[in-house]
């Protein structure tokens, strides 16, 4: 097992932990907001356009072409994702540049029952 992936393991639930033993309090809540975060269709679409872009990052103009809401609500929904802790963002010039966050990625999967080879494999968990 991956050094990253043991302090993974000791951050959030061992792998499959939704079937093989009670989550926290503190972890159950901690998901839960990631988990309402993603449950909006046009967040996980912003999410999903931010994770697979090339570089691991997107500007605010390279995610929003697609997306049947205004400029004001994406940008709510981007906010609703950082303040979930799923993504980063980083004020170049007149841009905001957005990055998922990796360990909140990895922390999903690990609760799911996935590892993160297995989601960007696209196994199922």
């Amino acid at each position: 097992m991956s050094k990253s992936r043991d302090l993974l393991e000791q951050q959030c639930c061992p792998p499959g932990a939704l079937l093989s033993e009670p989550l926290s309090a503190a972890t159950a809540a901690d998901m839960a907001v990631k988990l309402k975060a993603l449950a909006d269709p046009v967040r996980l679409l912003l999410f999903s356009a931010i994770a697979s872009h090339a570089g691991g990052q997107a500007c605010v103009c390279d995610i929003s072409v697609g997306v049947e809401v205004s400029q004001p609500t994406v940008s709510h929904h981007l906010k609703v994702l950082r303040d979930a802790g799923l993504l980063t963002s980083e004020r170049r010039a007149s841009w905001v540049y957005y990055a998922v966050v990796p360990d909140a990625l990895a922390s999903l999967a690990v609760l799911l029952g996935a590892t993160t080879a297995d989601t960007a494999a696209g196994v199922p968990a």
